[in-house]
């Protein structure tokens, strides 16, 4: 990776705003702030705090690191599309790293996990695509119980990532939505 390298990653793909900043080859600063809903409206503001806090500005980022999840649909979708906007706008790279990736890059040889509803967790052993599993099945998985040391681990590997390769991040969805349609009779429309 580049010494030159300026980077803020940030993710809300859990119960929380994290943040963390890299620079000068290391990752200088994190930052989180525990919420379990509000992130769409947190997130802009405390990342400029962040960044100001530590005498950065935008125009300082050369590229921007993104949870893309598994985790909560909407909070992968805000950091996400943040993250783009934020990329085509200040022409700089957005480099999407997964939860189970940054776990693993903290966790070298290790099986990662993180929580999905109903017992099940969305695991990833070294090498393999993540999947859906009983939370039973895989009883030495690893949790992520620190987000500033996820949020730390997240920006190390966006750093550490070839940006030229790089696609625009995307969410992560490792099975489709349970969401359903409304069980209400549809209102009648009167002409």
């Amino acid at each position: 990776m580049p010494s030159d390298t300026t980077l803020l990653a940030f993710d809300t793909s859990a119960a929380h705003c994290a943040a963390a900043l890299f620079c000068d080859g290391r990752v200088v600063a994190t930052h989180v702030d525990e919420m379990a809903r509000g992130q769409a409206e947190h997130l802009m503001p405390m990342l400029e705090d962040f960044l100001a806090r530590k005498g950065k500005d935008w125009s300082d980022l050369t590229r921007i690191g993104v949870g893309i999840g598994p985790g909560n649909f909407t909070g992968i979708r805000i950091s996400v599309a943040a993250a783009r906007g934020l990329a085509l706008g200040l022409g700089i790279p957005a480099i999407g790293v997964s939860t189970l990736d940054a776990l693993q890059h903290l966790h070298p040889g290790a099986t990662t996990a993180v929580p999905a509803p109903r017992d099940m967790i969305y695991a990833q052993t070294p090498g393999s695509e993540p999947s859906l599993l009983a939370a039973s099945d895989v009883p030495d998985a690893v949790f992520s119980d620190d987000p500033h040391a996820l949020i730390a681990a997240l920006a190390e590997v966006a750093a550490s990532a070839e940006a030229a390769k790089a696609d625009r991040p995307k969410p992560l969805y490792i099975k489709p939505a349970d969401a359903a349609p409304a069980r209400d009779t549809a209102p009648v429309i009167l002409p």
